[in-house]
């Protein structure tokens, strides 16, 4: 809701397009690729509803990430060192055959992080910079052998990352694979294999990470974010959430990059392991360092999932049986506890789902829709088909280990997507409040805010129409919204002698969320 509250501000007539405002308050964001994107595509789908409109660039740029890491993976496993060794008497994969299988299981474990579901659906910089790293990762992989389109992605790839909030990241991916171009170990003669020698390979790397660096520094978009952890024992909890992070937000690529890399270990230098591993190594920096964690692992997930490709022609059974036993078993239960959920809020049975729903989102009606439910059916039915699949014996393929993890996360996020929508919705959106703040001020009103998140005053802009100029401003408004965390400081802004406790209104999901509204004793 934030990130929309930016798109509607920059169609506000006379908007900043180089300061996103939301509602009027001030520069909140030095991310703006991703909010010119949905900005202008509302402009141009007037026929769509705001919302819908504001996520068509965010679909895209979801396509591009996947794509970009197809292609990525298959100009890496095209390098002659990542080819398998050539038998006797012929016989082994063709290497486009070859490539294009790792290429398949590089999205395949892509899609199956759990890090990626959430975040690659939401309307956020988070996503803008996942395309941008993507694309930086495709363009490096390529050089040269397509040198032109490489330098293209290269320039604009690190100049959408910058602009998209990561500047600092931009320049240092720039830089590290420039570094890593530069030590790669010398090509034997008659190789084909990109010389690291050949200026005109790894000019652009220079080129664009300079390009990126100065469109930093003429929009100001530098700034200073590092946040080391300590030694208290506040930062050691800090510590092992990062550890459980780590660990589960990149399940299931994570155990197969460390055997990629224990496998490959005499060829950490050679670009199909050595690119991967930057980007992942950079990344993991920023999230270490950086207090939006999730968001700065994110991006690591294409290059982390390269790793993971490249250990599926050396992956042994045992290792293949245990991830599908782990993932079947996981998913099975995820989908079977959706599914007992929805049934309990359908019906009150079991009743202590039923219960603990009602709890969770009080005043929630469910309602029941017969698309929702074939969507989910046919989607569990896939889910069986799948298994039934994975298990049957039939010709073996090198992404075969990554399919039900890959399958199992599109079942979890479909079901979710229809059977718990409609109680996911309640609970999460600003809807209800913004319904029952309607009850006591019409829509189109001005109302002075004190201390109002962006989400907030973003959802208010766009649900109620309503004006909402800063209380200090000295406003005529005839009522006003104050978090509820903020109304000690109250007194400070404004003279509380001329209003009046009109109502406390929450959301579902925070209990802590109140908002309070004052009506003025004297107009």
């Amino acid at each position: 809701m934030t990130g929309f509250g930016h798109m509607l501000g920059l169609l506000a007539p006379g908007a900043d397009w180089l300061a996103p405002r939301v509602a009027g308050h001030g520069p909140v964001s030095d991310s703006l690729l991703p909010h010119w994107l949905g900005a202008v595509s509302i402009h141009i789908l007037p026929w769509l509803d705001p919302v819908l409109a504001s996520r068509v660039p965010f679909v895209l740029l979801l396509a591009l990430t996947l794509a970009a890491t197809w292609y990525g993976v298959y100009h890496l496993a095209r390098s002659p060192q990542a080819q398998p060794v050539a038998f006797a008497f012929g016989g082994e994969a063709h290497p486009a055959d070859y490539a294009r299988a790792m290429a398949d299981g590089g999205v395949l474990a892509l899609i199956a992080c759990l890090g990626l579901a959430q975040m690659s659906h939401e309307t956020t910089p988070a996503l803008a910079q996942l395309a941008s790293v993507a694309w930086v990762f495709y363009s490096v992989a390529a050089l040269p052998a397509r040198r032109a389109s490489a330098t293209l992605g290269l320039h604009l790839g690190l100049a959408s990352l910058t602009l998209s909030g990561a500047p600092t990241l931009a320049v240092l991916l720039g830089l590290g694979c420039a570094g890593v171009w530069l030590t790669q170990p010398a090509v034997p003669q008659g190789r084909s294999e990109p010389d690291r020698t050949d200026l005109g390979a790894w000019w652009p790397l220079i080129t664009a990470t300079l390009l990126s660096a100065a469109l930093a520094t003429a929009l100001h978009l530098w700034r200073w974010r590092i946040a080391l952890p300590g030694l208290s024992p506040e930062t050691n909890a800090d510590w092992r959430s990062l550890g459980r992070l780590l660990l589960w937000f990149t399940w299931p690529a994570w155990p197969l990059a460390l055997w990629t890399l224990w496998r490959w270990r005499h060829m950490l230098r050679n670009r199909h392991v050595a690119f991967p591993l930057c980007f992942v190594l950079l990344a993991v920096a920023a999230t270490v360092t950086t207090p939006a964690a999730d968001r700065s692992l994110l991006l690591a997930l294409p290059a982390l999932a390269t790793l993971a490709a490249f250990a599926l022609p050396t992956l042994q059974r045992t290792m293949s049986a245990l991830i599908d036993w782990l993932t079947l078993v996981f998913f099975t239960a995820s989908a079977l506890t959706i599914w007992v959920v929805w049934i309990a809020m359908q019906t009150g049975f079991p009743a202590k789902p039923a219960a603990n729903v009602a709890r969770l989102a009080p005043d929630f009606v469910p309602s029941f829709s017969w698309l929702a439910f074939g969507v989910a059916l046919l989607a569990t039915a896939a889910w069986f088909w799948l298994v039934t699949w994975r298990v049957g014996r039939h010709r073996t393929a090198l992404w075969k280990s990554l399919v039900l993890p890959a399958g199992g996360a599109v079942l979890g996020w479909l079901l979710l997507m229809t059977l718990w929508l409609p109680a996911l919705d309640f609970a999460r959106s600003y809807t209800v409040l913004s319904q029952r703040l309607a009850v006591h001020v019409p829509n189109g009103s001005c109302v002075a805010t004190y201390g109002l998140s962006q989400g907030h005053l973003a959802a208010l802009t766009h649900h109620n129409q309503l004006r909402l100029p800063p209380v200090e401003t000295g406003t005529d408004c005839l009522w006003l919204l104050v978090d509820s965390t903020d109304q000690a400081t109250l007194p400070d802004a404004t003279d509380m002698a001329q209003w009046n406790l009109l109502a406390v209104l929450r959301r579902p999901s925070d209990r802590t969320d109140d908002v309070l509204l004052y009506r003025r004793l004297t107009p």
